[in-house]
């Protein structure tokens, strides 16, 4: 099995594949007809070299990913959004008028700050705050570190269970095996035709899941030697190694994607039952 280095994502009612400076949408539109572009994507590592070192990288590649993938999944709903949701509100004349072209720039760069916000505090701030209830029964700072990142773990799985019993989310999951199908059968050194893809695999080690679960078993090692007892400082230098977690995690992931030996596929574990989990009850495309 080879490497490709191509990634994608599930969108509404399609999949978003990329291979370096590009990638393409493909959605299937109300009337059944398939729908494919193809965009240029240049990454800010080229133009400045340094944010290509290692862990710096998985932080520029981390939020690069984010825009990208809240632009996709925004194009693939329009395909499918109610023409009377569509008018333009004051709000959207106004922030216009003032903004011009840069409008939709801004509409996203606060989307994306406003979800990174959100996952703080689902994914960090209150696991730890849930902890710190039965700090006063538990001694040892590792035990309550490990008791944290399970609690956190257990919020991932009840948020995705969730999310995935609203309709446009459970079709969009559907779409999610289809993406490591086509990754899978490139990689295997197969014709990348719909018989060779509908025979690969739907699971795959590089998972934005199991880079999530990397992420959360990392930052239970990174918080076992945070050794403050002031609550609000223990909650900011939660919140100033978010980006050095991520760093790391995707260093590790990448790695495990370019290696196939019985270390990395039990590291890979963890991720690959979850997607499992995640996919049993949904019928694939």
């Amino acid at each position: 099995m080879k490497p490709s280095g191509i990634g994608g994502q599930a969108v509404i009612e399609g999949i978003m594949m990329r291979n370096k400076d590009k990638y393409s949408i493909a959605v299937r539109k109300p009337d059944n007809e398939i729908e494919v572009v193809v965009r240029e994507s240049r990454l800010i590592t080229e133009k400045h070299p340094w944010l290509n070192l290692p862990i710096i990288r998985g932080i520029v590649n981390f939020i690069d990913s984010l825009v990208t993938g809240i632009s996709t999944i925004n194009y693939s709903a329009s395909f499918y959004d109610d023409p009377a949701e569509q008018e333009k509100t004051k709000l959207d004349e106004a922030g216009k008028n003032l903004l011009k072209d840069k409008f939709e720039s801004v509409l996203m760069a606060v989307t994306v700050i406003l979800s990174i916000f959100f996952a703080i505090g689902l994914f960090m701030v209150l696991p730890y705050l849930a902890t710190k209830l039965v700090s006063k029964y538990i001694v040892s700072k590792t035990l309550l570190n490990f008791i944290e990142g399970i609690v956190r773990l257990l919020i991932f799985v009840i948020y995705i269970s969730l999310i995935s019993m609203m309709k446009d989310i459970k079709r969009t999951f559907m779409y999610h095996g289809a993406e490591h199908k086509c990754i899978n059968c490139i990689e295997n050194g197969a014709r990348l035709t719909p018989e060779n893809v509908k025979n690969s695999s739907r699971y795959h080690k590089r998972c934005g899941t199991s880079f999530l679960f990397f992420v959360m078993f990392i930052s239970i090692i990174f918080f076992i030697f945070i050794r403050v007892d002031n609550t609000a400082l223990q909650i900011v230098i939660r919140i100033l190694l978010i980006p050095v977690i991520a760093g790391v995690s995707y260093e590790v992931i990448r790695w495990a994607g370019k290696n196939d030996n019985a270390f990395v596929r039990a590291l890979s574990k963890p991720g690959m039952w979850f997607q499992k989990l995640l996919q049993e009850n949904l019928i694939w495309i």
